[in-house]
């Protein structure tokens, strides 16, 4: 069947309807990662957003056990070709199926990589997936500039906290749309993480007693969670160890008040050099977020950045003056994704001993 990728400037993508058919309006967004398309489809930071592969091939190693979420999470994805025969000894099924059971629309046979260069030059933008071949470009471009991403991180939470057991520091994580390798990262370090959703107030995880409190990234705009940034700023003033990730990272700022603001296309997939200004080496990192922190609008006082991105020179962390705190842009559990950056949770670690 065909489908119909339709951009907001009235571009007009033809291809091959994969998934679930339903008609889907969504922001467009690239991932430039070469392997890791499940964890990419389950990551809950994509909430509100289609996703498109640039790697030409995708679905080659069928359907793992590598999900980071429950679910799939993304409105739409949008490949070149996919891979009708997947070969792997793992493999569980085809992304073909996956889809479709878990409702999700998606278009295959497009130029990818002429999608890729306009989002590009023109920033991201809104776009419809649909297989209706009499649309009316007059009366969707209206509905397309209209579309907002809104409140996402409330469908991407847990509904109710749970504990994964260990026999080490506890740990408080807030699920913002938590990837599932976060928790485990802490785990098999030997922590006890009991994750709350997103709603929990700042009382409740004091009372708690936790000795460290980890921030999830999430989807969305960060400014727009107002709530939780009032919750994480009242954390902010405990002496509790923090280590926060993406959407975790932008939530520590602006309860500091700092400012963010939306890049013009994001960072999203698995090769992003960023420096660590405290010893001055570069890694490569995983990425998945569309705004980023001002580093300008952060005072000094408060703050020291600890990271920029090596390509762009956005800010990519901080370390918090006079707090065990210190929070990241990108994702050291990596999944999918080099695993270059995972000492920091060995830093978090140290840091919760140390507080001991």
């Amino acid at each position: 069947m065909k489908a119909f990728l339709i951009l907001e400037d009235g571009t007009v993508f033809t291809g091959t309807s994969i998934g679930s058919e339903r008609e889907v309006i969504s922001e467009i967004v690239f991932n430039t990662s070469m392997t890791g398309y499940l964890e990419v489809l389950t990551d809950p930071s994509y909430a509100g957003q289609a996703v498109v592969m640039t790697y030409p091939l995708i679905g080659n190693y069928g359907i793992t056990p590598d999900m980071e979420s429950c679910r799939a999470r993304p409105d739409g994805y949008i490949v070149r070709e996919l891979s009708r025969f997947p070969s792997n000894f793992r493999c569980e099924g085809t992304i073909q199926d996956f889809l479709k059971e878990q409702g999700i629309p998606g278009i295959a046979g497009i130029d990818t990589r002429a999608l890729t260069k306009i989002l590009r030059e023109k920033g991201t933008m809104n776009g419809m997936i649909t297989v209706n071949e009499n649309f009316d470009l007059k009366e969707i471009l209206p509905k397309l500039k209209e579309y907002q991403v809104g409140d996402v991180v409330s469908k991407v939470t847990c509904r109710e906290p749970y504990i994964l057991k260990g026999d080490g520091p506890k740990v408080a994580l807030m699920d913002f749309g938590a990837k599932n390798n976060i928790a485990k990262s802490l785990n098999k370090r030997g922590c006890e993480v009991k994750v709350y959703p997103a709603s929990v107030s700042a009382s409740d995880i004091i009372a708690s007693k936790p000795d460290g409190i980890m921030l999830s990234n999430g989807p969305g705009d960060p400014e727009t969670c107002t709530s939780i940034i009032e919750e994480v700023r009242k954390l902010y003033q405990t002496d509790i160890p923090i280590f926060a990730i993406c959407l975790g990272h932008q939530l520590m700022a602006l309860a500091n008040g700092a400012k963010t603001y939306k890049l013009k296309y994001g960072h999203r997939g698995g090769n992003h050099p960023v420096k660590d200004l405290s010893n001055h080496r570069v890694y490569i990192s995983s990425q998945n977020h569309g705004y980023a922190v001002d580093a300008a609008t952060l005072d000094r006082a408060v703050a020291q950045e600890a990271f920029v991105n090596v390509n762009d020179g956005t800010n990519e962390g901080f370390s918090y003056v006079g707090k065990n705190i210190f929070t990241v842009q990108f994702h050291p559990e990596a999944c999918p994704g080099p695993q270059d950056s995972g000492y920091l949770f060995d830093r978090f670690m140290d840091m919760m001993k140390g507080a001991r």
